[in-house]
């Protein structure tokens, strides 16, 4: 699988940016999509995932009610709205892939991940 991400960049405090993944090279029916992100200085977090098969969202408590984690209409294409950002938000941002569905203790483990994309940046400052 490969995951290119996509949509990064600069914007002011409270305001939103829209990150893409596109998903190639084999069926993801039934696993698991997910966003990290990684500030500087800091563990990679795990920001929200999609469990595929029945759609299951899941959000850090960080995120929940200003991030909406969704698939495009393209098949393989996924998406991560995020709205009323903050400079904690600061960060560079990976999408991630699994061919297994995760439950709700495992989605924001990177161990759980086998497939990752390169990063994109995005900065949150006035």
């Amino acid at each position: 699988v490969q995951l290119q991400a996509s949509g990064g960049g600069l914007v002011q405090p409270g305001g939103s940016l829209r990150l893409s993944c596109a998903a190639s090279g084999t069926s993801l029916n039934g696993g698991t999509i997910a966003w990290f992100r990684q500030a500087p200085g800091k563990e990679r977090e795990g920001v929200s995932a999609l469990r595929r098969g029945d759609s299951r969202k899941y959000y850090s408590d960080s995120v929940k009610g200003r991030f909406t984690i969704s698939r495009d209409n393209a098949e393989n294409t996924f998406v991560l709205q995020m709205n009323n950002l903050n400079p904690g938000d600061t960060a560079v941002y990976f999408c991630a892939a699994s061919r297994f569905g995760k439950i709700a203790s495992a989605w924001s483990r990177r161990d759980q991940y086998e497939f990752w994309g390169q990063g994109t940046q995005v900065t949150v400052s006035s």
